[in-house]
């Protein structure tokens, strides 16, 4: 069995096993409720509570679903599950506030103001509110007029929900107040998916980045709107940090503590030092470039699955595109990458084709073959429908293809491989959706 098989299987069986404990606790509790409108708010409720649970998982980005899954696709289930989150924290009050409104034979709205004049209940109300904040800013609407760094700040209130949440239980938790065992197994599943969160996003950082004491080597500018960063440190070849893979990182001066950037390793890692390779489109990565040398680097990481360590077999296919060169560059250096190599850089023009020499080179060493793919996408250059990819790599369903670009066209090339039938276990993409 594979790594990703075993993961989620693992996965699987975590969520089953769960709800149907949850299930029980609610069955063997009884209709403390007064009608049935109360009683489905109190079942929403533990399913909130517990997908709360599962979101701060998620984010906690544990090695072992990292490793076997991949950031970048266990961001897009942080996302949906902040939807049921977000779905569960608006219907879990209403039919809560329903159920009483029609035992007292009052109105909506005067049985909200005479609950929320409890200050448990008033917590779990504000809980809802920033919930509804976050995602209403998550939008994609409202997303395009965010940077990166306003929408990652806005997530951090995700860790007052979980407070407001946890202290909103203590006091009106029914379900699992039943008897010792419901409380230590609720309880116990909360201290395990906080431990995780405040283990791998706070302490295993504090402690990575107090070791090796990463500062900025160089700062060499790449184009006219790109640069490169080397960093150096102690021993970080401890890191085990892999070609393909990116950090999260921090530049203490350079912005705010709470502001960070995901960037890939832009060289394969070689134990003495680390490369990351941005383009300006942001507050943090645009103002790289004057980053004094010396200053004080934090890093968190590594992640991601976008490794050789994926390959099925020996002959590969590395499509890049734009800045997302970076990851595909340090794939062609890794030195475990043998077999027939193919390299499809896609780019608007030579001028932005970032990198290109290394590519150049690196392809020459390794005897791979190395097409740049220039111009605009029009009706006539098309180069990523079936057909054309097709005709240029005629045996693409016998490769590991490994795709890293702007996301409408990582997109349009995973539509052309499905359509090519490439095996699913064969097709490696990152897309950098990541999570706060």
């Amino acid at each position: 069995m594979t790594q990703p098989f075993v993961a989620r299987a693992a996965i699987g069986t975590y969520l089953v096993v769960n709800l149907a404990v949850i299930h029980a606790m609610f069955i063997v509790a009884g209709p403390p409720a007064h009608n049935m409108f109360g009683q489905i708010g109190r079942l929403l409720g533990l399913y909130l509570a517990f997908t709360m649970t599962v979101q701060a998982l998620l984010v906690a980005r544990l090695p072992l679903l990292d490793r076997a899954i991949g950031m970048d696709r266990l961001t897009g289930w942080h996302r949906w599950t902040g939807f049921a989150v977000f779905w569960l924290a608006v219907l879990h009050p209403t039919f809560v506030i329903l159920g009483f409104a029609r035992y007292d034979k009052v109105s909506f709205l005067a049985t909200f103001l005479t609950l929320s004049k409890q200050i448990p209940v008033l917590l779990g109300l504000l809980a809802v509110a920033l919930i509804v904040l976050v995602v209403a800013l998550s939008v994609r609407i409202a997303r395009r007029r965010l940077s990166y760094e306003t929408w990652h700040a806005v997530h951090l209130l995700l860790y007052a929900v979980l407070v407001l949440g946890l202290v909103h239980q203590m006091y009106e938790g029914t379900a699992f107040t039943l008897n010792v065992l419901t409380e230590i197994y609720w309880w116990g599943l909360w201290a395990f998916a906080l431990s995780a969160l405040l283990i791998y996003r706070l302490i295993i950082p504090l402690v990575r980045n107090n070791r090796h004491r990463m500062r900025v080597a160089a700062v060499v500018p790449e184009s006219d709107d790109a640069v490169s960063v080397h960093v150096t440190g102690r021993d970080l070849h401890l890191l085990g940090a892999k070609a393909g893979q990116f950090f999260l990182w921090r530049f203490p001066g350079h912005n705010r503590w709470w502001q960070v950037n995901p960037f890939s390793l832009s060289a394969a890692p070689n134990g003495r030092s680390l490369r990351l390779t941005a383009k300006a489109v942001g507050t943090t990565s645009a103002g790289l470039r004057d980053l004094p040398i010396g200053s004080r680097v934090f890093a968190e990481g590594p992640y991601g699955a976008f490794t050789i360590d994926q390959r099925s077999g020996t002959a590969t296919l590395l499509i890049a595109g734009g800045i997302g060169v970076t990851p595909i560059r340090s794939l062609l250096e890794d030195p475990t990458l043998d077999g027939d190599v193919i390299v499809l850089y896609r780019v608007r023009s030579g001028a932005d084709a970032v990198l290109l020499g290394e590519l150049r080179n690196l392809a020459r060493e390794k005897g791979a073959r190395l097409h740049v793919l220039t111009g605009r996408t029009s009706d006539t250059n098309q180069p990523f429908t079936p057909a054309n990819l097709h005709a240029l790599i005629p045996d693409i369903t016998t490769r590991d293809v490994y795709v890293c670009g702007p996301a409408a066209l990582t997109n349009a090339i995973l539509t052309t491989l499905r359509s090519l039938k490439v095996p699913p276990r064969q097709i490696h993409a990152e897309l950098f959706r990541l999570a706060p």
